[in-house]
């Protein structure tokens, strides 16, 4: 064996992205060539600095590398385990992890970073078999480190590398002997890299995914793709067979058993296209695939294929031949206790429910997972925008000045990074499209990165949301384009100058497929106006759809000092700068649990649309992409007053009794008209469909819910919906009689308990979208202006200037006999002129024996407020006893102007702590709208009920029950700061203000905006 070779040590600043034995990239395969797993406890400690730094000489009493030497002694050392992060290890002992979105932690002084860089040295034994010195090649693989790292073996350094997500092999075959062997591991949290890793992520340090040692024997194949191509005109498929080996590998044989394909290639000239005959397409919703092994003398590699074509024809994206249309999410690898560190069994249930949730598609935000998971998107059929490990963002607040997207001494490693990201991952048929990083500004280091991909493969479009003018990729790609703007995108006859665009730059982009890769900032209760979205897809061809920002929070566990554990967010771990919770901004929270905005996606991205087509007929129309409706069945009921009167299943089928074909419509015949006949009962006359699956699925099993329709049937004679309670035998009896109690002009008692209320209340406690301004207020500048450039405060920061949370009273009259009694009341807020009349009208009537008291509010506004409101309504606050709720009207989540398509009509129930969400920064939730009954319960049993009366238009008002006010989760932070409560809150509202999504997009729309108004609110109360 040659003797070890010490490579020359790079500096962590360097541009250069490695150095050393460092291996060309190649495909992840699934080889049965040795390999050893090196997973498990390593030696560790922690520097303050580099050694061998000027900042930091070495530790003390050694030289800066003696920690490489075999015979080091590390015995007080402490063990961690590999893969993991340092500072989610200890609790803290190994430093805190950092938050920032845009903001680099350390000075802005390319290529250096400070000399205060924690370092982590590791060591551990390996023992390596004789056998695999005989010939060949030793690799040492490490699929994830962050930022950058020295590797030695034996003593003998043997290269560098940067590009934390990233895969890197390096050649230790000279260094490695038969037996015991050590390996010793340099990290440094901060390098030249890390201006490149500006991700919206935690800056989480250490060796976070696998390293490996494999063994090349002699005659290996060293690389291995096999472009799987797929001919939707003739059904047919091809295999690209790309072979990296020497002449010795040879020969090569490939069996694709399911197709009858078993062939040799005896020299690398004849590795030549394969037709395969006649396939079943791989797509998201089909993900057919075939095993294949490819094998030699020496080697096996089983490859699972997809056979797909990814093609542009005009501006049209299609896969298969049909529109491909993104059913999105960004997905960061997070988890609250790992961080990045990879798990599988988590990662199949983390695509398990996107795909129960109606996602067809990731963009791997933004940098390549974990291998396996793309193994798992292949198998569960997801479309993959896989991105490069990039993002410069933190040099956009200086005018991108330095950026190194246009700084010719970082042309290597962008390059090096496309290149790792594209050859690790060219063999997976759910990757659709390449993107090049994200938010890294514009430059000829980009442009080159995309030309590279176009010479390597050219199966697969390039994407970059950044380029602007289209100069260099092949499909249009925005951040949070409004729907305005995105209905301009979409319209060919249209020639606004589109965001950095000339009026031929914007004409050429509308030439291109386009693409939202980020749209509807899933920030904390939200995100609203998601239908309108998807009806701009729905209605241009051009538009693709795109993919929501984001799939989770990243909330770190942590506790406080006295053990209350919580999500950490930004500021949470002592950083110096952050950016707060813009971190926790996903469709699910960390623990995974889904948020009702997940709910409302899945309903807009229905791929079955249910709606009436007549008495007792639905109309289907398919989204699928794909496939026909066979895997589905319809599961139908007739409701009259939320109680059910009929019920049955229809096959989801056309008239010829076909399933239903990808985009087509059909009309199914779920029932006779009969079947509405509701046996003399009053109320609305409602039917509900569902298209369920119809067998388990890899990821949800039979019955799932996939898509579901409600319509409210028209009245029949004497059969209408009402308006009140069926009370028309009511007798209006004294108040004394009533369930209620009164101390002044105050409510004090209900139902025998103590309670009061009702005060009217227009603030609600800020989601994150009231207290963003990242656009124009549509109060201000119409959607349609998507050009103009406004600054606007927050609608939060408005709402706190006017006072809205501070609203006192003043009784302006009481007047009471034994039948009525009415107050009127002047509500207003410090230091304005504005102000609202409240008269509050409480009456008694009897019926059937039980005696309700009648409440009316009358509210009217003065014409001084001008702005919108957060919410306009009544709020009781309520003994603590008071656990839960029962009603009739929309859930059984929450809902708001402009998120309503995922609630139905219908009868719920649900405890207290299920009828708000615990977000990461307490905020508004729990508004339930359209309510025709509330069954308050006390202790687990019925206490109150509560029916609305619908007002003079028609509408119902909604209900919110919480442990806490909405001054109290005002005040809060986190959810382990509300107080302990004193009382629990009812609020009743005429209306609320939507979400919209403007923590970093846009507005509410105006049709779901609450601006000031006039408002009556009539309730019967009764004792249970």
């Amino acid at each position: 064996m040659p003797a070890a070779t010490d490579h020359q040590p790079q500096p962590h600043t360097s541009f250069s992205p490695g150095a050393g034995a460092l291996r060309p990239a190649r495909s992840a395969l699934p080889s049965d060539a040795p390999r050893l797993d090196l997973s498990g406890p390593w030696q560790f400690r922690l520097l303050p600095g580099v050694p061998g730094t000027p900042g930091f000489p070495a530790p003390a009493g050694e030289a800066a590398d003696a920690f490489a030497a075999p015979d080091y002694d590390d015995s007080s050392w402490e063990a961690i385990a590999v893969p993991s992060h340092w500072v989610l290890t200890g609790e803290g002992k190994y430093g805190n992890p950092i938050y920032t979105n845009v903001q680099y932690p350390f000075p802005i002084d390319v290529p250096h970073v400070p000399d205060e860089n924690p370092t982590g040295e590791y060591r551990r034994s390996i023992t390596v078999p004789a056998d695999w010195l005989d010939d060949g090649q030793v690799l040492l693989r490490f699929d994830g480190v962050e930022s950058f790292f020295w590797v030695w073996v034996n003593g003998h350094l043997i290269g560098s590398a940067a590009g934390s997500r990233l895969a890197h092999e390096l050649d230790v075959t000279d260094a490695v002997k038969a037996g015991q062997n050590t390996v010793a591991v340099r990290v440094a949290q901060w390098s030249a890299g890390s201006y490149l890793e500006d991700q919206d992520q935690w800056w989480l340090p250490g060796i976070f995914r696998e390293v490996t040692l494999l063994r090349r024997p002699a005659g290996g194949i060293e690389d291995l793709w096999l472009d799987a191509d797929y001919d939707p005109a003739t059904g047919e498929g091809y295999l690209a067979p790309e072979i990296t080996a020497g002449e010795g590998a040879f020969p090569v044989h490939l069996r694709i058993p399911d197709l009858g394909v078993d062939l040799t290639w005896d020299t690398p000239a004849d590795v030549t296209e394969v037709p395969v005959g006649q396939v079943a397409p791989w797509s998201a919703e089909d993900p057919v695939r075939y095993q294949a092994q490819v094998s030699n003398a020496v080697e096996t590699i089983t490859l699972q294929l997809g056979f797909r074509r990814v093609q542009i024809s005009g501006d049209q994206l299609l896969a298969n031949g049909r529109r491909l249309v993104f059913s999105g999410m960004n997905r960061h690898e997070t988890h609250p206790d790992r961080g990045r560190v990879f798990d599988e069994t988590d990662a199949r249930a983390d695509l398990a429910l996107m795909k129960r949730h109606n996602v067809n598609a990731i963009r791997t935000s933004h940098y390549p997972p974990h291998p396996r998971l793309l193994d798992l998107a292949d198998e569960l059929g997801l479309w993959v925008v896989l991105e490069c490990d990039l993002e410069t963002h933190g040099f956009g607040a200086g005018g991108w000045v330095d950026n190194p997207s246009d700084d010719p001494r970082w042309h290597e490693a962008y390059l090096d990074r496309i290149t790792r990201t594209v050859e690790r991952d060219k063999n997976h048929p759910s990757v659709v499209l390449w993107s090049l990083g994200n938010e890294s500004g514009t430059g000829r280091n980009l442009a080159a990165m995309a030309e590279w991909v176009r010479q390597r493969d050219r199966t697969r479009p390039v994407h970059y949301e950044g380029d602007y003018t289209g100069a260099y990729t092949d499909v249009y790609s925005r951040m949070y384009a409004k729907v305005h703007e995105t209905a301009s995108i979409g319209d060919s006859a249209d020639h606004t100058p589109l965001l950095g665009c000339s009026v031929a730059e914007s004409t050429r982009q509308r030439t291109k497929p386009f693409i939202h890769c980020e749209y509807a900032h899933a920030m904390g209760n939200g995100p609203g106006g998601l239908t309108e979205y998807r009806q701009m897809v729905d209605t241009y061809p051009r538009l693709h759809g795109g993919f929501i920002w984001e799939w989770r929070d990243h909330g770190i566990r942590t506790s406080t000092a006295d053990g209350t554990e919580f999500f950490g967010y930004g500021g949470d771990f002592g950083e110096v700068v952050h950016d707060g919770n813009f971190v926790m901004d996903g469709m699910i929270l960390s623990d995974s649990t889904p948020t009702p905005g997940l709910v409302e996606f899945a309903a807009v991205e229905a791929p079955v649309l249910l709606s009436r087509a007549g008495a007792g007929v639905a109309q289907v129309r398919s989204r699928y992409h794909s496939i026909d409706t066979a895997h589905l069945e319809l599961h139908w009921r007739v409701e009259v007053a939320g109680h059910e009167i009929a019920s049955g299943q229809a096959e989801l089928a056309d008239d010829g009794g076909a399933p239903v074909g990808p985009g087509r419509l059909a009309q199914v015949r779920l029932f006779s008209p009969e079947a509405l006949d509701g046996g003399g009962r009053r109320g609305e006359r409602v039917v509900t469909v569902v298209a369920v699956l119809r067998e388990d699925a890899p990821w949800a099993p039979a019955g799932h819910v996939v898509s579901r329709g409600q319509w409210v049937e028209p009245a029949a004679p004497g059969g209408g919906p009402l308006r009140r309670s069926p009370a028309a035998a009511a007798v209006q009896v004294p108040l004394a009689q009533a369930p209620v109690g009164f101390t002044g002009a105050e409510l004090t008692s209900l139902a025998g308990q103590e309670v009061s209320g009702p005060a009217v209340e227009l603030w609600r406690a800020p989601t994150d979208n009231d207290e963003g301004a990242s656009g124009p207020s549509y109060d201000r500048v119409p959607p349609e202006a998507f050009t103009t450039h406004d600054h606007s405060p927050s609608s939060a920061d408005r709402w706190r200037a006017a006072g809205l949370h501070r609203l006192v009273s003043r009784v302006v009259s009481l007047e009471a006999d034994e039948q009525v009694r009415t107050v009127r009341r002047r509500v207003s807020t410090a230091d304005s002129r504005a102000g609202l009349d409240v008269t509050e009208t409480w009456t008694a009537e009897q019926s059937g024996g039980a005696v309700e008291a009648v409440l009316q509010v009358r509210i009217t506004p003065s014409t001084h407020f001008d702005d919108v409101w957060p919410r306009l309504g009544v709020h009781l606050r309520l003994p603590t006893s008071v656990d839960g709720a029962r009603w009739f009207g929309l859930g059984p989540h929450d809902a708001y102007p402009d998120t309503m398509a995922s609630v139905w009509l219908g009868r719920h129930e649900g405890g207290i702590e299920e009828l708000t969400v615990p977000y990461a920064r307490p905020q508004e939730s729990g508004h339930r709208p359209g309510l025709r009954e509330l069954t308050l319960l006390r202790s687990g049993a019925p206490w109150l009920l509560v029916t609305p009366v619908a007002d003079a238009a028609g509408q119902w008002p909604g209900f919110t029950l919480s442990r806490h006010s909405a001054q109290e989760v005002t005040a809060a932070d986190h959810p382990h700061e509300l107080p302990e409560p004193a009382a629990h809150h009812l609020y009743l509202d005429a209306a609320q203000h939507g979400l919209g999504s403007r923590a970093c997009g846009p507005d509410v729309l105006p049709e779901a905006m609450l601006r000031p108004r006039s408002a009556t609110l009539t309730f019967r109360l009764r004792a249970l």
